[in-house]
């Protein structure tokens, strides 16, 4: 219960009871970052459905300010991060790191940051209050499990490496297995392997490993792309 509770209080701004943690929990949180994730997605569909009850663009509209508020825009900010790292690296990977840990933000960033937004907003009108939205948190938040096995931490002392041993074969089995049940009933789930696997194997081109940013940004990108899943599916529904 402690590491959930670690898990909450690091992904969301939900009020959560003060623990007492060390390192180790703060590491093995990751093992629930999708429990996080599922309670992000009950929270954004509910805002989402409320808002449809008005219109259709109100309701994406309160879908996405409510999915950025109850996550602090953390995800963002490793998007926007990444971003700033990549269009000002120019192939150097030492300065991409560098500038990704500037805490100031740049042009790129910002791109990155309002791309995001409309994508999600412009998907999220595209799906409507759609019971299914619960599931893209909750499945975005397994990439990083996968990531931080596939990949190598890049900052001694920082989130990727922190979290590099955390995670054990049963609980990307354990999480599988429950993807598996959950694309039963919506097969665009199953877009969630190739999205983060091709995530994983661009972090390894670009970075040549993981990074808490990274993370953050995969989790983004893998949102987006279940998104997209969500809103074709619909489409040809």
């Amino acid at each position: 219960m402690r590491r959930l509770i670690v898990a909450f209080g690091f992904l969301t701004r939900l009020p959560m009871p003060r623990v007492d943690s060390g390192a180790e929990d703060f590491a093995a949180a990751i093992r629930f970052y999708p429990v996080v994730g599922l309670a992000i997605g009950a929270i954004v569909a509910v805002a989402g459905w409320l808002g449809a009850l008005v219109d259709p663009w109100t309701g994406a509209c309160a879908a996405l300010l409510v999915w950025i508020a109850v996550t602090g825009a953390l995800h963002l900010d490793g998007l926007a991060d990444l971003a700033d790292g990549l269009g000002a690296a120019h192939g150097d990977r030492t300065r991409l790191l560098a500038v990704m840990a500037d805490p100031h933000i740049g042009s790129f960033g910002v791109v990155a940051i309002v791309g995001q937004m409309l994508a999600k907003l412009v998907l999220l009108h595209a799906i409507g209050p759609h019971w299914p939205l619960i599931l893209v948190p909750f499945a975005a938040r397994m990439g990083p499990l996968l990531w931080s096995k596939l990949l190598p931490p890049l900052r001694p002392g920082g989130l990727g490496a922190a979290v590099a041993g955390a995670v054990r074969p049963r609980d990307l089995l354990g999480w599988g297995l429950l993807l598996a049940l959950a694309a039963v009933a919506v097969p665009a789930l199953l877009a969630l392997p190739l999205v983060a696997v091709a995530v994983a194997a661009w972090l390894r081109r670009t970075l040549g490993g993981v990074t808490g940013d990274a993370h953050g940004a995969g989790i983004e990108i893998v949102e987006t792309g279940l998104l997209v899943a969500l809103a074709v599916a619909r489409a040809l529904a």
